[in-house]
């Protein structure tokens, strides 16, 4: 009888601590994680200047970069930026690779089923380009031409709802607007600073054709289990927008103010 005992005193010992264990590890998500690891992990793809975008010295730069740097700082914890491919980035959001993506990501409805997202930082829209020598005068023009975007994005509704279909997609912008200077391809829909940013640049051979084929909440998403994080993330953009940090910092890198709606 005492071995019964001493066996199940000793079996509900291990269960006790096992749950408490498994409890703890529950709890350790969102700030809390955050505040203990003592960095936050944001995604972005790397490829979307002037947002994120790697310099000619391989540096990590752009307008997503320093709000993401800034979040880190009024969050007391060192950023890690992590560059990934876009197609598959909410997923590794969904599995915990990062603590969120930080990366001119737009809320849509669709994404909002599966991630949470911040207050929008900036507002934007989808944007038709094509070569500065192009012929068209309107984007139903362009329905049976080839259209690249890349891939995951939005924009690839854009084009559907035009009825284009050709559609191309790419890794990044740096390549659509490339193949489109090039004349590889007759269009691209991208974010509309992105393209006028990249002909302002001189780079590439383009110009914008028609008006902003719609308009865009962009902000920070984050898992659904990541309540306490996303909170305190949204305090902290709403006290950028009140002291005019994001307005300075979209100036800095855009030359205009896309933080207001």
């Amino acid at each position: 009888m005492r071995r019964f005992t001493a066996l199940y005193l000793a079996v509900f010992t291990l269960f006790v601590a096992v749950a408490f264990s498994g409890c703890a590890q529950q709890e350790k998500v969102g700030l809390e994680k955050v505040k203990e690891t003592g960095e936050v992990s944001f995604a972005m793809s790397g490829g979307y200047p002037p947002f994120n975008f790697f310099n000619k010295n391989n540096e990590l730069v752009g307008f997503d970069v320093d709000v993401a740097n800034e979040v880190a700082k009024r969050l007391g914890v060192k950023l890690n930026p992590v560059t990934t491919e876009w197609s598959g980035i909410i997923e590794g959001l969904r599995s915990g690779v990062y603590d969120g993506i930080l990366g001119s990501m737009a809320a849509t409805d669709a994404r909002k089923k599966v991630v949470d997202f911040s207050t929008p930082y900036y507002y934007s829209g989808a944007q038709m380009f094509v070569g500065v020598q192009a012929p068209f005068s309107s984007v139903e023009e362009l329905k049976g031409r080839a259209v690249g975007l890349v891939t995951g994005t939005t924009f690839e509704q854009d084009a559907k709802d035009l009825g284009v279909t050709d559609i191309r997609l790419y890794k990044d912008d740096t390549h659509t607007l490339t193949e489109l200077s090039n004349g590889v391809i007759d269009g691209v829909i991208t974010d509309r600073v992105v393209g006028v940013n990249a002909m302002n640049s001189g780079k590439f051979k383009i110009k914008p054709l028609g008006s902003p084929l719609r308009k865009e909440d962009i902000a920070v998403a984050f898992r659904k289990d990541d309540k306490t994080l996303t909170d305190e993330v949204n305090k902290i953009l709403n006290q950028m927008h009140e002291d005019g940090t994001l307005t300075k910092l979209s100036k800095k890198w855009l030359k205009v103010d896309i933080t207001k709606k």
